[in-house]
């Protein structure tokens, strides 16, 4: 293997010793050194990466023998200049609009820039040159390769959850799409990552990824390990909703999400979808159900993934290290806490037929007396959300029925009665009219009538 100088300034100061270094090592008489370095003035070098050859003054000549006596290789490297990438010319002002412009618009390149303000008349043009405007953003931390990388003036750090529990990671990742009975249908597989261990604590494939999805895979995930101290995801609107908000609120879980377009801050996850990937999904072959799908993920993951060494955990398996932590008693949560903290609630008008519509579903009331009326309708989003929604009216718990047509044209309307259910009672007399003519009829038979006959 070549050993090549590091660096441009390693490849001048090794130029530098060819011209001088022979002196080093001579014992010269009085004045000579003196004429060696007029002779050395008087011949042209082509020093690194130059087109052209030149001659060195002898000052220079003696600068560099006496820095290389002192110093060796290197106090021959060019010293950088103090105030590099500062643009000094600039005043105060314009160059902090030139790095404010660059953090707002970070896909804005430096010609697009200076031309631009250039147009609208906010810099005169030689101000500043391209050159220097990259270096500017260079010495800032805003450079193109930065900004790419998602550093900036960030110092990124590798990073872990003290303990197996302690933080969950959650994405989606887009697989082959499958052919079923025909039609084209996407695959979405939908994954939960423990941060200390790597162990994948839930794996499933769907056809969405959508907001019921992800609670059902953390619901199965909470039932079989317990609930993780955070869950950690990213911005997309599957993890945004309200209700996976809500139930990690009432869990204890915080609900943490990334930085928009910082892939690299949730480095495990890709990591493994990288893994899935190469070792998975890019070869299914003719898999035709979400059933086979899954039965394939669960043997990558429980017969490979989870007993291969990991380089992240020095060479152990996510298995042993997250078995190593059992969560602790106190994680596991009960069936009841379960289903409230997936209860959502919302206010809804009864229709004039005693019915709701729920995600499209019509619903109905036996309680008629509540037609009109807003009421409020909870529904547990437990287990894909499959249990039929309630009505929650003065501290009761009043059951919906699903709307069935043909039976309600077979089925005899009672009259309503305000708070309480409706049944096959006898009408209660009640005539005003009548009342009032008895009433009349008995002034005219009282005695001292002036009406009598």
């Amino acid at each position: 293997m070549p050993l090549d100088p590091q660096d441009h300034a390693e490849r001048v100061a090794l130029f530098r010793s060819e011209i001088v270094g022979q002196l080093c090592h001579r014992e010269l008489d009085h004045g000579e050194l003196r004429r060696i370095l007029v002779d050395l003035s008087q011949q042209r070098y082509r020093p690194p990466d130059s087109d052209i050859t030149r001659t060195f003054s002898i000052p220079t000549l003696e600068r560099w023998y006496y820095a290389y006596r002192k110093g060796g290789l290197p106090a021959l490297r060019p010293a950088p200049r103090s105030d590099r990438g500062r643009a000094l010319g600039l005043p105060p002002a314009l160059r902090e609009m030139l790095l404010d412009i660059r953090r707002e618009h970070p896909s804005a390149g430096v010609p697009l820039i200076l031309r631009t303000l250039i147009a609208d008349g906010r810099l005169d043009p030689g101000t500043i040159s391209a050159a220097t405007l990259r270096r500017l953003y260079g010495e800032s931390g805003l450079d193109k390769i930065a900004l790419r990388d998602g550093a900036g003036q960030k110092l990124r750090l590798r990073w872990q959850a003290e303990r197996p529990g302690a933080l969950w990671h959650g994405d989606v990742c887009h697989g082959p799409t499958l052919v079923i009975d025909g039609q084209r249908r996407p695959l979405r597989i939908h994954a939960l990552l423990d941060d200390a261990s790597r162990y994948v604590v839930a794996l499933e494939a769907h056809h969405a990824e959508r907001e019921v999805e992800m609670l059902g895979l953390l619901v199965r995930a909470l039932r079989r390990h317990g609930a993780p101290d955070a869950l950690y995801l990213d911005n997309g609107a599957t993890y945004r909703g309200e209700a996976l908000r809500l139930g990690c609120e009432r869990l204890g879980i915080t609900l943490l999400h990334a930085r928009p377009y910082d892939a690299p801050a949730r480095g495990k996850m890709e990591r493994f979808w990288r893994t899935l990937r190469e070792g998975c999904l890019d070869h299914f072959g003719s898999i035709t159900s979400l059933d086979d799908v899954n039965l394939v993920l669960s043997a990558f993951v429980e017969e490979h993934y989870h007993k291969a060494p990991h380089a992240g955990l020095i060479g152990r398996s996510p298995a042993v290290v997250f078995a190593a932590a059992p969560p602790a008693a106190d994680a596991f949560v009960t069936e009841d806490k379960l289903r409230e903290a997936l209860t959502v609630r919302e206010r809804r008008r009864v229709h004039k037929d005693s019915t709701l519509s729920v995600d499209g579903v019509d619903w109905e009331l036996d309680q008629a007396f509540l037609a009109g009326r807003v009421v409020t309708v909870a529904r547990s989003l437990i287990d894909g959300g499959g249990e039929a929604p309630w009505v929650e009216h003065e501290g009761r718990r009043l059951v919906l029925h699903r709307v069935d047509p043909e039976a309600n044209a077979r089925r005899k309307r009672p009259r309503r009665r305000a708070g309480e259910t409706i049944t096959d009672k006898p009408a209660v007399a009640f005539e005003p009219s009548r009342a009032l003519v008895e009433r009349a009829a008995r002034r005219k038979d009282e005695p001292g009538s002036k009406e009598r006959p």
